[in-house]
């Protein structure tokens, strides 16, 4: 393969498959080439247009989430979508068309996207739209990096008069009452999620804290956006005795829901609402040096029920972790062929990388999401079976015919098998 990109390392073999990856944020293999090249895409981080008056930015692929954030809400402008990192890259938000809060009534991050470069391993580069390279388009917005490098994006913004947020938290006994708070939450509030108590068992399972919120319309100070943390996790941490356990697990859930057992309002920087744990630097060193698996799935409403029983399961395990996440995606279409995000309940969690034990609970809760006729995210994902992808995302066959035969990644070797 005889493919360079100006301000990306060439690639050391004609031979060798290429994988251009980001920050990294993805939990499994979708941003692993083992034994193959990686080309990092951070260093293409330059702003290139920024239409202050319709909403329109146009960067390069490896810009990160927040430093776009800090740009345009300065000038009264948010990201349409973001997911619960800010680490996030530009394009790593195309290749993974991230959801977020708001899926609900926005849809993925690929709702937005105007336009963006792709260059191919035969040399082509191509700006791709919908109404131009449609095909490739489409094929590149949740594909995962498999097409060919992404340099610049254009998206659309959302108009905001406030860096703040009217945050509501809610403390909720069961996932039918989740599903009563999400319904009603849905047509008032912008943002809705929840957190939940991934080891309740009985009448109380799915129970949890449900936050909401809207932008708060008043005028206020643009210029002061909140600025991450630096508090990190030390190396030794981890290393010597993981902190995620039994133990400590029940007793950070007891802790957080009493933190939480009354309903409270609050005004709240959108980096504290949307990006809780990027104050905390490397903190994945909790779950010890075997590191930890990221679960996430979506199951059609109508088979809602699914997810008590992956609760269930999950409980008698005694796996889990206290980053469980709930909430409703939407039915707003993304353009994307191969994108995880379409209406149902999505469930996201932790578990502590326990070998073989843990492998066979993910495998067993991927078997209920096929049943169920929902899917998993490959963001997250590091244990999917080939046939399993293919029963998540039917259109698999048209897009393995955009897929750069230059380009690959541990996960696809594992899915097109």
């Amino acid at each position: 393969m005889q493919w360079r990109h100006e301000r990306l390392p060439e690639t050391r073999a004609s031979e060798e498959t290429l994988l251009c990856v980001g920050n990294r944020r993805s939990y499994g293999d979708v941003c692993v080439n083992n034994g193959a090249s990686i080309a990092e895409t951070t260093s293409l981080s330059r702003f290139i247009s920024f239409d202050e008056v319709n909403g329109v930015l146009r960067c390069e692929a490896g810009v990160t989430l927040w430093d776009a954030a800090q740009l345009v809400t300065s000038e009264g402008w948010f990201l349409p979508v973001t997911p619960g990192t800010s680490f996030v890259t530009i394009g790593g938000a195309v290749a993974n068309d991230v959801h977020g809060k708001n899926h609900h009534v926005a849809g993925s991050f690929g709702c937005f996207v105007l336009r963006f470069e792709l260059v191919r391993s035969n040399g082509d580069v191509l700006e791709c739209s919908r109404s131009s390279n449609t095909g490739l388009f489409a094929a590149t917005i949740g594909g995962l990096g498999l097409t060919g490098l992404i340099t610049w994006v254009e998206f659309s913004l959302k108009r905001i008069y406030n860096p703040l947020l009217d945050v509501e938290s809610i403390p909720y006994g069961s996932f039918g009452e989740f599903v009563e708070l999400s319904n009603e939450s849905e047509r008032t509030h912008e943002y809705c999620v929840s957190w939940i108590d991934c080891l309740a068992t009985g009448a109380s399972r799915g129970r949890g804290v449900f936050f909401r919120a809207n932008h708060i319309e008043e005028p206020g100070d643009l210029g002061s956006v909140l600025q991450r943390g630096d508090i990190g996790i030390p190396g030794v941490v981890g290393n010597c005795f993981p902190l995620v356990n039994g133990l400590t697990l029940r007793a950070f859930n007891s802790l957080y829901r009493h933190t939480h057992s009354r309903r409270k309002s609050s005004s709240e920087p959108f980096g504290k609402y949307f990006y809780p744990l990027d104050s905390l630097q490397n903190w994945n060193r909790i779950y010890g040096r075997r590191g930890f698996y990221q679960f996430q799935c979506v199951v059609p409403f109508d088979h809602a029920s699914v997810i008590t029983e992956i609760l269930g399961l999950i409980g008698n395990s005694g796996q889990g972790s206290f980053l469980s996440v709930l909430k409703s995606m939407g039915h707003v279409t993304s353009p994307g062929i191969m994108s995880f995000s379409r209406p149902g309940v999505t469930l996201a969690l932790d578990f502590p990388n326990r070998g073989d034990k843990t492998v066979k609970l993910l495998q067993t809760l991927e078997m209920l999401v096929v049943q169920a006729g929902g899917a998993i995210y490959p963001a997250k994902d590091a244990v999917m079976a080939a046939d399993s992808f293919r029963s998540f995302f039917p259109r698999f066959t048209e897009f393995q015919l955009f897929v750069d035969p230059g380009f690959s990644s541990g996960f696809w070797r594992r899915v097109s098998s």
